[in-house]
C-alpha cells in the first residue's frame, strides 16, 4: 500500500483537522509549512470568504493542504418542527430579552457545490475531503479533474467499505470520541458508532486504502498506539485549539483548560445534528440529544441570538463548545511545535 505521505504529498502522515468556527488560514499554513497537511473547514463559508481563505493559504505557503466539505442532503424545513424547536427556547427568549419572532431560519451550513467547485479549480487545493458521505459523481468529476486526491470520514466499517467502492483514496476513521459532529451518513443510530480504537482495526482489515485515524488522539503516545492498529496516519483536531494559531474564542479557549473539559456529550441542540462538545447549561437543561431539535443543520438559527447574547456576557452557557474526550492534553504551543510533538514516537 502506498504511504500516506507519498499518496497526499506531505513529509509526516499527520492532518490537521478541519475544525468550523476556531480556525482559518493561519492554522493551515502553520501545519503545511511543518510537514503536515493543513486544513480548512469550508461548508460555513461565502464564496468571497472561501476565496479570501483559499489567496491567504496560497499566500503563506507552497505546500499540500486540504479543503473540507459537508456532503449531506439539506433537509425540507419544517414548520411544526421549527415552532416546537422556538417554543422548548422561549424561556431562554425571555431571559435574555429577545424577540423570538424576529430570529429568521436558515440553513447555517451547505453543502459542497457546483459553484464551490468552480472556485476551487481556480485553486487546486491538492486534497479535498468530504463529511457525511460523498457529493454526487459530477462533482467528484470535477475535483478530481486537476488531481485532487479525495477523503472522507466514515464512522463504522459499512461506510468505510461504501467509501472505497466510491473509489476514495484515503479513510478518515472517526471514533466516537472525536469532537464535533458525527461523520455517519449510511446510519444515523448512534448505537452503530465505535470507539476509535475498537474501529479503526476493524476497517484497517476491511479496506485496501488507507486509514487515517481521528478521536481522541491529542498526543505522540496515541498516534504511535494509532499506527499499531493499522492506521497509516492520524486526523487531529481538538489538541490544536489552544495553538495561538487557530481562532477558538477566549470562552471557549477558557472552557478547554478548564475542569469542565472532563464531561463531554454527544448533542443536536446547536445545528440538529449530533456532535462532541464540552457539557453546558443548555444540554444540561434540555438534554444533550433533543427530539425537538430540527434536522440538521436547521437547528442552528434559533440558537444564534442565545450563544450571542450570552458570549457578550462572557458566558459559553449557549455555545457550540466542541471538543473531543481527551483534551486534557491540550497545550498552548505553536502549531508547527505540537505538530512535530505528535509525531515523536511515529
Amino acid at each position: 500500500m502506498e504511504s500516506l505521505q507519498k499518496l497526499l504529498g506531505i513529509n509526516l502522515p499527520i492532518i490537521q483537522a478541519p475544525m468550523a468556527g476556531v480556525q482559518g488560514h493561519a492554522l493551515v499554513t502553520a501545519v503545511s509549512n511543518a510537514g503536515g497537511l493543513g486544513s480548512l473547514p469550508c461548508a460555513m463559508l461565502t464564496p468571497d470568504a472561501l476565496r479570501k481563505e483559499l489567496t491567504l493559504i496560497h499566500a503563506g505557503t507552497d505546500k499540500p493542504y486540504n479543503v473540507n466539505f459537508f456532503a449531506h442532503i439539506p433537509p425540507e424545513p419544517d414548520a411544526v418542527r421549527e415552532a416546537t424547536w422556538r417554543a422548548a427556547l422561549a424561556p431562554y427568549y425571555r431571559e435574555f430579552g429577545i424577540d423570538a419572532d424576529a430570529i429568521p431560519t436558515g440553513p447555517g451550513r451547505a453543502p459542497f457545490t457546483e459553484e464551490a467547485a468552480e472556485l476551487l479549480s481556480e485553486f487546486k487545493p491538492a486534497v479535498v475531503s468530504f463529511h457525511f458521505g460523498l457529493p454526487n459523481a459530477a462533482l467528484l468529476a470535477r475535483v478530481r479533474s486537476w488531481g485532487a486526491k479525495v477523503l472522507s470520514t466514515a464512522t463504522t466499517v459499512a461506510e468505510a467499505r461504501w467509501l472505497e467502492q466510491q473509489g476514495v483514496d484515503a479513510i478518515i476513521a472517526q471514533g466516537l470520541e472525536a469532537g464535533g459532529h458525527r461523520g455517519f451518513f449510511l446510519s444515523h443510530d448512534i448505537s452503530t458508532q465505535l470507539g476509535t480504537f475498537a474501529l479503526l482495526p476493524q476497517i484497517a482489515r476491511s479496506v485496501k486504502v488507507p486509514v487515517i485515524a481521528t478521536g481522541g488522539i491529542v498526543d505522540a503516545e496515541g498516534v504511535a498506539a494509532a499506527k499499531l492498529l493499522g492506521a497509516a496516519g492520524v486526523q487531529i483536531g481538538t489538541a490544536y485549539m489552544l495553538t495561538p494559531e487557530a481562532t477558538t474564542s477566549a470562552i471557549h479557549r477558557a472552557v478547554l483548560k478548564s475542569d469542565a473539559v472532563e464531561h463531554t456529550a454527544l448533542t443536536n441542540l446547536f445545528t440538529g445534528g449530533p456532535a462532541r462538545g464540552v457539557v453546558n447549561r443548555l444540554m444540561r437543561e434540555l438534554g444533550s440529544l433533543s427530539p425537538a431539535a430540527p434536522a440538521f443543520p436547521l437547528a442552528t438559527s434559533a440558537i444564534a441570538p442565545l450563544r450571542s447574547k450570552a458570549e457578550s456576557q462572557g458566558s459559553g452557557d449557549f455555545s457550540p463548545l466542541w471538543s473531543g474526550q481527551n483534551a486534557r492534553g491540550c497545550k498552548e504551543i505553536p502549531a508547527a511545535e505540537l505538530t512535530h510533538a505528535l509525531m515523536a514516537r511515529w
